[in-house]
């Protein structure tokens, strides 16, 4: 059984990167998720064959049975990232024994709660540390923290405004 760094199928990687740089359209495709609410503030998402539960904290009126969509941002970023991390760590032959990222985010309900139209919703930064057992140097670290961020969906939606249209459907 391959495991740590190894199980990455660069070889894949490398085919899909060929391809798309030969047939730009090859590259070109989207993502879709459908939400459905349950009840109180819970919801279920699916994507492709996947499912993901939400709910909220009791103190905003969910169970808190479930992870919260905020965290779920979080949760994104660092998964990406660590992704990210795994692939241009390989690319580059280094090996590591451990790696957790850790993305906090510091937010203000008032905004959410709207009794302060001033104080956005949102988080009002993002954070995020990699802690890394390896014996690659500093230099070769910062390297594949640059490549990770540079070449991470999320990271990249989330640092530059993606457009957001919506509309609503009225189903009978």
């Amino acid at each position: 059984m391959t495991n740590g760094l190894k199980a990455l199928n660069l070889d894949a990687y490398e085919a899909t990167r060929d391809a798309v740089s030969r047939d730009p359209d090859a590259g070109k495709g989207s993502f879709e998720a459908i939400t459905e609410w349950r009840e109180g503030a819970q919801a279920v998402t699916r994507a492709r064959s996947f499912t993901i539960e939400t709910d909220e904290p009791e103190a905003l009126g969910g169970r808190d049975e479930q992870i919260d969509p905020m965290e779920l941002l979080l949760a994104s970023l660092g998964t990406c990232l660590t992704i990210g991390w795994a692939t241009k760590a390989r690319q580059r032959g280094v090996d590591f024994r451990n790696l957790r990222i850790r993305v906090s985010a510091p937010f203000d309900l008032r905004g959410y709660l709207n009794t302060d139209t001033s104080v956005r919703p949102g988080f009002t930064e993002l954070a995020y540390t990699v802690e890394v057992e390896s014996d690659a140097d500093a230099e070769t670290l910062e390297e594949i923290r640059k490549s990770a961020e540079h070449t991470s969906p999320m990271f990249d939606n989330i640092l530059n405004a993606t457009p957001i249209r919506g509309e609503v459907s009225r189903t009978s």
